[in-house]
């Protein structure tokens, strides 16, 4: 009896949490990651940033720009490793065709959200966003302080 594994299995090495409240994120795909052998150690070591890392398309393929994985003073002894190089993303040609006609005709931008593990291969999530304006912003902002609040109050009333 195989038990299906949920998303919360997969253990996550670097989320971009500023990503959710800067835009609507519309829809997810997961994308593998073109790493290099020192990337993958830095990675299990758990040295990776995606905080100002942005996705593009360019010549039908897409790219990661700006995320940071960090080299390991041992993993690298023999090269020069660029911890902010531009890696290149690998997705179904379907999966690129929507993405172009999304980013290009529609005006969406591409995000990264999350790089995780999946059967020992490193995947990133990257979500198909629109950019919130500065109400929506603290619509948000309202809506956590609300959140908490009320199971703050929820807690109180409880006792």
């Amino acid at each position: 009896m195989s038990k299906k594994k949920s998303r919360a299995d997969t253990p996550t090495i670097a989320e971009n949490r500023k990503a959710r409240y800067d835009y609507f994120i519309e829809d997810t795909y997961e994308a593998g990651l073109a790493l290099q052998g020192w990337e993958v150690k830095s990675l299990r070591a758990g040295r990776a940033q995606l905080k100002e890392a942005y996705v593009f398309i360019r010549d039908a393929e897409a790219y990661l720009f700006g995320a940071h994985i960090s080299a390991l003073p041992t993993a690298s002894t023999h090269i020069v490793p660029d911890p902010v190089r531009t890696r290149k993303l690998l997705l179904n040609r379907a999966e690129l065709d929507q993405l172009v006609g999304a980013v290009e005709r529609r005006g969406y931008t591409l995000v990264p959200l999350e790089l995780y593990w999946k059967n020992g291969k490193a995947k990133l999530r990257i979500g198909l966003a629109k950019g919130k304006k500065e109400h929506d912003k603290r619509d948000t902002e309202k809506d956590r302080d609300w959140k908490r609040e009320k199971s703050r109050l929820m807690k109180h009333s409880a006792r």
